[in-house]
This record gives C-alpha cells, structure tokens and sequence, in this order.
C-alpha cells in the first residue's frame, strides 16, 4: 500500500509495484532486508535489481534519510548526518549490509591463533563466524553455523582437532570439510562434499587477521596480502608500517565494554582531532602537546599525530612516549601507537543505540615482565575509556532527543570525522 511522507498507510487500490515495497525478505535471497520503514523509504519507486542469485528490491530512487548528509559539501557549510542515521532501526539494517558485509573487516590479530589446532569465534550483525589455524599451519575462517540444523558449532576461543556440533555430532575438520554427519543412512541425495562448512575470505595484514564475507566476492579462503592491503589500508599502508604497527609486539590483554550508543558516535568521538580531549580527559591533556595535533586522510584511511608532553610529568611520558598516532581504519578499526604501547579498538554495531568495542593490548617485548608499569599503565588507559563512555552516551541520549536534527562541524579539527561520514554516505548509496 502507499504511504504518506510519515510512513502511514494510505487508502488501498496501490499499484502491485507500490504494494511491493512492504517486505522483509526478497524471494531467493541469502541476503537480508529489513522492513521498510515509513521515516527510511518514505516516497520512493521500487525496482527489481538481480546479483547473481540474489534477487533484491530496492528503491528506485534512494533514501531521503541517506540524501540529508550531501559528502560534496565542503566541511565549512555542511552539517553532520541527521539524527535518523543514529537512531533508526531500519537505517542500521541498511548499514550492516552495504558497510558491514562488504569489503575488509578486522576480526583478530594473529596471536589468536599462533599454534596449529587454534581457533576464536566472533559476530558481526548476524553473521557468525570462527577463524581458525589448521593441523598443517594454514589459516581458515567459516561461517559459525553446522550445515545440518544451523546449530552454532563452537564459541569463545581455544584448541580443538576438529568442530562437533553439540546439537546432533555432525563433525568437520579445521578445513571445513564434513568429516562426520550422524544417523544419515537412509538419507538421499546427499554428497559429503556439498555439506563442508562455509568458507569466508580471510587475510592477514602484520598482526591483524581480516575476513570478508561479502557474498560477491569468490571465496578463497587466505587472500593475498597484497590485494587486501590495497583495499584496506590504500597508501597509508607505509606509514603504518613504518610507525611501529607490526608483529613484534607482545599480546597483554583485552577489555571488553558495551556502550549504549551508536558505534558511530564511538567513532566520531575518536575522531574529533583530539578537540574533546581538554575538556574530558585533563589527564591525558598533561601528556600530550594539543597544539601539534594533525590530520591526514587517506583513500580508507585517517591518521591523527600529536607530539607528547614533557618529560616532567614522568608518569604519562613513560606511557604515551614522545609521539601518539592514532589511526583509524574505515569503518570502525582504530590503531593507537604511543610510547612502547599499541592497542586497537574494535567497534561493533550491536543495535541502533548499542555498540561493543574491544581493546587489544600490545606492549613492547622488553617491558613485558615490568608488572607495575603495565598495571599503572592500564589504569590510566581505563580512566580515559571510562571517561569516553560517559562521553558517548550521553551524546546517544542527546540524539533520542526531538530537539535535535543535525550539527556543525569545526572544520580545522574535525576533517577526520567529516571523511568518515563521506565514506559512510558513499557505501550507503551503491
């Protein structure tokens, strides 16, 4: 049925194209679509679009909602996306399809999975997924779901020889295959090879282990290193490299925290040009000179650098070091390299107003039995995450407000968080 610029329905005698847009899921599809709501697809003409077997409907003309941030205005006239783009269930459907299920994505990092027979397990909207190192060393990632009854097969990380399903005992070897399928004698029509898991890409790029689920691409399960850095990191990839971001460091710990806000608002307060930092974090303003903050965007890619404090305050020196780069990798991977430290954010979209973000942290190898540096140093690291969340959610809460549509950007701060929201916008309409 039509619907009015509110989404409500109007009277009926709708044409069989009008009636089409109230779905959920499009015929012989393995890709999902949400409902259309009325504030997202308000005022548009479908029209059938075919992907091999996927067959989607989607609208003729595209979202009102995606259109109110234009990324072709410069940052000094444009204002930020609106409201909707954090708040609306149907906009974060949208967002888990065409940003999430396409291209790279950070998972892990190689540590994870340094022996033979390793394996760790992880979600992303609803795609679950283990990436494992099988008996002859090579590296494997799967869809996380036994091919007899959609049972999830393993959880958590650790060793196993193989993945038995707890539902029924079908059985498959770190390579995927079938190796056993119980109770099966009389069945029909079935091939044992037909029945392996389901492979995902899966890359390697220095410590961090990348998959790619996107149904368009031609599994290969291990991807070359170098079309994959390509992709992810474009030509920043030097520059990282040659910071300090690579393999030799050691594995310390991991935190793990759910927010409730919107992974965006996670990711645009990391990148505000250090602007929020005096005013929120007046600890970690005392070890690093704000005045030298700088930015430069890449093609997927933005790096801030700020110079580090004196020396008098030995404390923070001795953890943030003469230099802090932060680096953060479209759409939601943040690479922080300060002193002898690294650690990486990864942030999760887990609903509209809900996100997970997950702290690895990396230390240089000769510092890594100095116990109270390490625990004054995570201390001082928590402080300022704690102090972020408090940021991000009320930010959430502002944004659930009526009395907010859209804001400002501060253009000799904010480039990095400007290029975020373009890249979003870009992936949003194709």
């Amino acid at each position: 049925m039509p619907v009015d610029k509110k989404g409500k329905y109007l009277n009926s005698g709708s044409s069989e194209l009008e009636k089409a847009l109230d779905f959920s899921i499009c015929s012989q599809s393995d890709v999902f679509v949400p409902a259309i709501s009325g504030l997202f697809y308000a005022n548009v003409v479908g029209k059938r679009i075919e992907s091999g077997r996927t067959q989607i409907l989607v609208p003729g003309k595209q979202s009102r909602v995606v259109h109110e941030f234009n990324p072709e205005i410069r940052i000094e006239e444009a204002e930020t996306p609106p409201r909707s783009w954090y708040t609306d269930p149907s906009f974060h459907h949208l967002e888990l399809n065409r940003v999430f299920y396409r291209g790279w994505q950070a998972v892990g990092f190689t540590e994870q999975i340094k022996n033979r027979h390793d394996f760790f397990t992880g979600r992303l909207g609803s795609v679950q997924y283990v990436v494992c190192r099988d008996a002859i060393g090579k590296v494997h990632a799967f869809h996380n779901v036994c091919r007899h009854h959609a049972s999830l097969l393993a959880s958590g990380s650790g060793q196993k020889s193989c993945f038995v399903c707890p539902y029924h005992g079908w059985t498959y070897g770190l390579d995927g295959k079938l190796l056993k399928a119980t109770r099966i004698s009389e069945i029909q029509n079935f091939n044992v090879n037909e029945f392996g898991l389901v492979p995902v890409q899966v890359a390697i790029w220095g410590p961090f282990i990348l998959i790619n689920i996107d149904k368009d691409t031609q599994p290969q399960q291990q991807a070359r290193s170098k079309i994959v850095e390509d992709e992810w990191l474009g030509t920043c990839s030097e520059l990282l490299r040659t910071n300090g971001i690579d393999s030799s460091l050691s594995f310390v710990c991991r935190s793990e925290y759910t927010i409730d806000c919107n992974w965006k608002v996670f990711c645009d307060n990391y990148l505000d040009g250090g602007y929020h930092v005096p005013y929120a974090h007046t600890g970690l303003a005392s070890g690093l000179k704000l005045e030298s903050y700088s930015t430069t965007m890449f093609e997927k890619v933005s790096v801030q650098i700020c110079e580090g404090g004196s020396r008098e305050n030995e404390g923070i020196y001795d953890r943030l070091g003469s230099k802090a780069i932060y680096a953060f990798i479209y759409p939601n991977f943040m690479i922080n390299r300060y002193g002898p430290w690294m650690d990486t954010n990864l942030v999760l979209p887990l609903g509209p107003n809900k996100c997970q973000v997950i702290f690895d942290y990396f230390l240089e190898p000769s510092l890594k039995d100095d116990k109270a540096f390490i625990e004054k140093s995570l201390e001082d690291s928590e402080k300022v995450q704690i102090e972020d969340i408090a940021l991000c959610e009320g930010v959430q809460k502002g944004l659930e407000s009526p009395a907010y549509c859209t804001g400002r950007y501060a253009p000799t701060v904010e480039k990095a968080m400007h290029h975020f929201h373009c890249l979003l916008a870009e992936n949003l309409v194709k």
